[in-house]
């Protein structure tokens, strides 16, 4: 999405022919298999560490730092992986974000009209804000030193990103569509005229 908004707004003319359909299954097969190659790894690291004591997870999902903190053994190695795989996974892709969003902000700023800069801002918007928070709670769960993090911080946390994010997901990019404003707009207006 970050790449498609990049060629959208800083070369909108070459954008049908940049963005083909060979170019997005592409990426969406690239996204699938570093998600597939992640999961295993992780699976891998985690499935073989013996427990002790009560098999009681204390979390909302079966995230994997909270089954790697069941195990009665030194972590220290499934720990480095996770942050390893964490670092490819969260962190270069997020910089790449960063780093087209920098570029799209840098050619909107160079847009003469403030409507065209709105117009392009408008379409980053809702893209942006759900990266800022998918990315923003993973990197807050995977990337934080573990003596810093309760297991009720991580608890919401993880139900942020995992439930809250997602559901959020439909709004966000449903309100770039006029009817869906208009009829937010009207139910919203209709619930304070209620209260008063």
């Amino acid at each position: 999405m970050a790449y498609d908004r990049y060629v959208a707004v800083c070369d909108p003319l070459c954008y049908a022919a940049v963005m083909g359909p060979r170019l997005c299954a592409g990426l969406a097969a690239v996204s699938w298999l570093v998600g597939l190659a992640n999961a295993a790894v992780e699976t891998a690291v985690t499935v073989r560490l013996p427990t002790c004591g009560r098999h009681v997870l204390n979390h909302v999902a079966c995230e994997t730092l909270a089954l790697v903190r069941l195990a009665c053994v030194d972590v220290t190695l499934n720990q480095a992986v996770i942050v390893a795989s964490s670092v490819l996974v969260l962190l270069a892709p997020c910089c790449l974000v960063a780093l087209s969003y920098a570029r799209i902000v840098a050619a909107v700023l160079r847009i003469r009209s403030s409507g065209g800069r709105r117009k392009a801002f408008g379409t980053c918007a809702s893209h942006l804000t759900v990266v800022s928070m998918s990315y923003g709670m993973a990197l807050v769960t995977y990337m934080q030193p573990r003596s810093t993090a309760s297991a009720e911080q991580d608890k919401v946390v993880v139900l942020f990103y995992a439930v809250v994010t997602p559901m959020l997901n439909p709004l966000i990019y449903s309100l770039r569509n006029k009817e869906i404003k208009a009829a937010l707009t009207r139910v919203l207006a209709r619930s304070s005229e209620s209260k008063r």
